[in-house]
């Protein structure tokens, strides 16, 4: 199966926030941040806080969903030049191959730790931090996205 394709801003973005919405510390400490925040709205109706302490609350939880929701996937687009370039990417039985017009890398899929699913993307990952994102919207139709999900549940070993 080969698939050519350059990424769309808005798709990475998403997916680059699925990606760290995923990580379960992240996710652990957004449910804190909140458990945290709708105690300090209750001691706040409770009159055991006072408005400043509340309003710094309150500033800070969004300051944190700014950060993780636009900051954070925003910086990690602009640092990396990979999604400004156009790639061709081929899956065979054995390995998968990238390649760009300055070189082809090819990787068994052996040196994949997992993958995942998000709306637009299958998110390949060698490691914790470092992943491919390859667009649904390469493959031609849906059927080509079907064969291809299911060659990555077969060939990588974790999801």
């Amino acid at each position: 199966m080969t698939i050519n394709f350059g990424y769309d801003k808005k798709q990475v973005i998403q997916a680059l926030r699925y990606h760290f919405i995923s990580k379960r510390e992240i996710r652990i400490m957004i449910i804190l941040v909140n458990v945290f925040a709708a105690l300090a709205l209750v001691l706040y109706a409770l009159h055991k806080i006072t408005p400043t302490a509340f309003l710094i609350n309150s500033f800070l939880w969004l300051l944190l969903m700014i950060s993780l929701w636009f900051v954070l996937p925003g910086l990690v687009y602009r640092k990396a030049a990979t999604f400004k370039h156009h790639f061709t990417m081929y899956f065979d039985d054995n390995d998968f191959t990238l390649e760009h017009s300055k070189g082809k890398r090819s990787w068994p899929y052996t040196v994949l730790a997992g993958y995942k699913e998000s709306p637009h993307f299958f998110h390949l990952y060698f490691d914790e931090r470092s992943f491919l994102l390859v667009p649904k919207s390469a493959c031609g139709n849906s059927e080509e996205v079907s064969r291809l999900r299911h060659l990555l549940m077969n060939k990588v070993k974790g999801k």
